[in-house]
C-alpha cells in the first residue's frame, strides 16, 4: 500500500478510525452518550492535532517529503534509490519527511539518518496497525488525514514521489492541484521511476490534455527522473529560488514580496 496506507501486518481494529467517525452522516450516528463523541468535541481534537503539528515542526527548514509504497521491500531497487535520494538530501542540508511507515518511507528516513540529517515521520491512525519505522527520529501520530496532509505541504519545499498506490497518488495529485491553482509556488514535484509513471503521464497527455480537461502547460507541473542526483538538484533549484525571493521581499519596497 502507499504512503498513506500500510501493509496488513497487524490485527485489524474492531473500532472505526477517527476519520471514519468524522465522516459519518447524521443518519448513521447513534445519539452520543458523551460529549467527547460529538462533532464539536472533534473540532477541538482536530485543532489539537494542528497545534501539535505546528508546534513540533515549527523549526523545520528546507523540508522535503518523500512518498511511496509501504510495500516496497529492502531488496527492491526503488528502496535503494529512495535511501540514496534521502541521503543526498540530508548531505545538502534538507530535512527528510515521510509518512513514517515501512517501505519507501522507511528508506527515506534511513537515508537521512545515514547522512546524519533530520529524519521526520508523520504517521496516521489506520484500521490496521502501523508503527513508525526504526529510522524516524521525530514522530507525530495523526488521527485525521487532512491535518497530516497540511503538515506535509506546509513544512516541505518539494515532494519526491516514488512508485506507490492510492495514498501516494492522493498526495501527488493534491500537490499538483495546489501548484496548478497557485496555492503553492516554486514547489518541485519530482516523480521518481520513469517506467512506473510513464503510463499515467501518457494518459495525462493523451486524454486529459488532448481533451482539454487540463491545459497542456499543466504537464510541466512535475518532472520525471531515475537519478537521485537529478531529483535532489531539482529541489536545490527550488530552494535557491525561494531564498532569492525571500531576500527580495526583505530588501524591496513594501508589498513586493510574493509570499
Amino acid at each position: 500500500m502507499s504512503e498513506s496506507g500500510g501493509r496488513h501486518t497487524g490485527p485489524r481494529r474492531l473500532s472505526p478510525t477517527e476519520d471514519e467517525r468524522l465522516f459519518r452522516t447524521p443518519l448513521e450516528q447513534e445519539p452520543p452518550e458523551f460529549f467527547t463523541s460529538t462533532d464539536p468535541w472533534r473540532v477541538l481534537r482536530i485543532m489539537g492535532e494542528f497545534v501539535e503539528g505546528f508546534d513540533t515542526l515549527a523549526q523545520v527548514r528546507n523540508g522535503v517529503t518523500i512518498f511511496g509504497s509501504a510495500r516496497t521491500g529492502p531488496d527492491d531497487p526503488m528502496y535503494a534509490a529512495a535511501t540514496e535520494t534521502a541521503r543526498l538530501l540530508a548531505v545538502d542540508g534538507f530535512t527528510v519527511i515521510t509518512g513514517g511507515g515501512p517501505g519507501i518511507m522507511e528508506a527515506g528516513n534511513r537515508g537521512a539518518q545515514l547522512a546524519g540529517g533530520t529524519s521526520i515521520g508523520l504517521n496516521i491512525e489506520l484500521p490496521f496497525e502501523q508503527g513508525s519505522n526504526p529510522y524516524v527520529e521525530t514522530a507525530i501520530h495523526f488521527r485525521y488525514f487532512f491535518v497530516r496532509k497540511t503538515m506535509f505541504v506546509k513544512y516541505s519545499i518539494g515532494f519526491i514521489v516514488f512508485p506507490g498506490g492510492f495514498g501516494t497518488l492522493d498526495e501527488m495529485f493534491e500537490a499538483m492541484t495546489l501548484i496548478q491553482t497557485g496555492r503553492i509556488k516554486h514547489f518541485p514535484l519530482v516523480l521518481f521511476g520513469t517506467h512506473y509513471w510513464s503510463g499515467l503521464v501518457d494518459w495525462l497527455r493523451d486524454t486529459l490534455a488532448a481533451e482539454r480537461k487540463i491545459d497542456p502547460a499543466d504537464l510541466q507541473l512535475f518532472r520525471l527522473t531515475d537519478d537521485p542526483k537529478q531529483a535532489v538538484a531539482l529541489v536545490m533549484q527550488a530552494r535557491a529560488t525561494l531564498r532569492a525571493l525571500a531576500a527580495d521581499s526583505r530588501e524591496g519596497p513594501p508589498g513586493r514580496g510574493v509570499f
